[in-house]
């Protein structure tokens, strides 16, 4: 069991005992993940989904401690489905540590990752190229070298209306290359953009590094105006903005977009439209064990003001509100979850991932879940290495009205699967489902996917 794990499912009672009553849970739904500690977030729109990419800070670091990369999607901004780990440090034979943050960009019917990671033959800190031919993975190496190595990190890829794609990254300074059509080459060399008071703002007491820029450029187009989203002032780094009349520049510093919030010293922003809303993505260390190395992905929806201006916006624990209830009636996989207490994820033996190293008490939640007229049963996938438990199907909270239990026998391993079906009785309308865990001691069960029946 890791210290994530213990420490998260304690979380729920926390929030309703100090600061959330009444309804905690029920908008508790920030951080986005709750079953290992994630960080700058890279939010990509791909056919109807949100997929959110990140990085993933290890158990109890110290240190930016970082070896693979996570993906993430919704529909509904609500419910995330944890498609696992489809990069890390070992897909790039030449890096030796440090899986930073990075950024997907979709063209010509493939993903491509930039990420910095540590090259080994230098010791410095060079930029990669994964490609896949899903959104999902799993990504190889482009390359097999960096496609650009000058010691700085944070890159971040944008596709210009006319075709012509861009790679912005930097620490302490701030470069571009314009990337060709194969996404893994680039036309002449890296230039370095001005970092003027004027363009993104001045800081005072700090001669080497005259203006607010720190790192983790975001770099966006809308409306004609190209804005670029940037990491602010460290040490404890706040969300700043800057807006341009064109792809490199000349750039305008706009302001705050989140001011030095939460319990982690650095920030890095995301930002995309989706379904008609504007969404802003952030990390902080909200999580139990949360700090500027164990940090949390989380996101807000907001408006732009009518002249194109970003309003200044807090970390909230809410989350946006749902676009869309959920099916429960189509097979849902186990890892699309709201908001999660005590459990974790895993590469399931059946393909994609399952939720596992399930406690008593533990629970996960699915937010909007529309029962219509009514569900009559419900089947599960399980497995279980031990003498199994039993799976209650709440509505409204973990302790909330129970219209189902489910027991889940021994099968015999972790990875040996069965389906278990049990009647239900009272699941109707749209309600947030709690599927709660009870039985002895240890492990229990794991979980792979669920539907209901009318």
């Amino acid at each position: 069991m890791t210290s994530l794990k213990r420490a998260t499912a304690g979380l729920l009672s926390l929030l309703c005992a100090a600061v959330l009553l009444p309804g905690a849970d029920a908008r508790a739904d920030n951080p986005i993940v709750q079953t290992i500690y994630t960080a700058d977030p890279a939010p990509l729109v791909h056919n109807g989904r949100v997929y959110l990419y990140t990085g993933h800070d290890e158990d109890g670091s110290t240190y930016f401690t970082m070896r693979e990369w996570r993906v993430y999607s919704s529909a509904d901004m609500a419910n995330w489905t944890d498609h696992g780990s489809p990069m890390s440090l070992a897909t790039f034979s030449w890096a030796s540590a440090d899986a930073w943050a990075g950024h997907v960009i979709a063209r010509n019917g493939r993903f491509y990752w930039y990420v910095p990671v540590k090259n080994r033959a230098t010791g410095r800190m060079a930029i990669g190229v994964g490609v896949a031919d899903s959104p999902t993975g799993p990504f190889r190496d482009a390359l097999g070298r960096p496609l650009v190595e000058n010691g700085e990190i944070d890159p971040a890829a944008f596709l210009d209306d006319d075709g012509q794609a861009y790679l912005y990254w930097g620490n302490p300074n701030l470069w571009y290359v314009r990337l060709n059509p194969d996404m893994i080459s680039f036309s002449g060399g890296p230039t370095q953009i001005p970092l003027t008071a004027a363009g993104f703002g001045a800081r005072s007491g700090n001669p080497s590094r005259p203006t607010l820029y720190e790192e983790a450029p975001w770099v966006f187009k809308r409306n004609g105006m190209y804005y670029n989203v940037f990491a602010a002032e460290c040490c404890s780094e706040f969300i700043a903005y800057s807006t341009a009349p064109g792809p490199t520049g000349p750039w305008t510093y706009r302001g705050t977009v989140m001011p030095r919030q939460g319990a982690s010293f650095t920030n890095h922003a995301g930002v995309i439209d989706f379904n008609g809303g504007s969404y802003f993505f952030y990390h902080n260390g909200a999580l139990p064990g949360g700090s500027g190395y164990t940090r949390s992905v989380a996101v807000e929806k907001f408006s732009y003001r009518a002249d194109g201006t970003i309003p200044t916006m807090s970390m909230t624990t809410a989350g946006p509100p749902q676009i869309a209830p959920l099916d429960p009636y189509v097979r849902q996989e186990a890892e699309t979850i709201a908001w999660s207490s005590g459990v974790e994820t895993e590469v399931s033996a059946e393909g994609g991932m399952n939720v596992g190293f399930i406690e008593n008490g533990d629970h996960i939640k699915v937010k909007g879940v529309a029962f219509g007229g009514g569900a009559t049963s419900f089947s599960a996938r399980v497995a279980s290495g031990t003498s199994g438990g039993r799976i209650e199907l709440r509505l409204g909270g973990p302790s909330g009205t129970t219209v189902g239990t489910c027991t889940v026998p021994a099968t015999g391993g972790w990875q040996t699967w069965t389906t278990v079906t049990c009647p239900v009785s009272g699941a109707t309308g749209t309600q947030d489902l709690y599927l709660r865990f009870a039985g002895g001691s240890g492990y229990l069960l794991n979980l792979n996917w669920w539907q209901f029946h009318s």
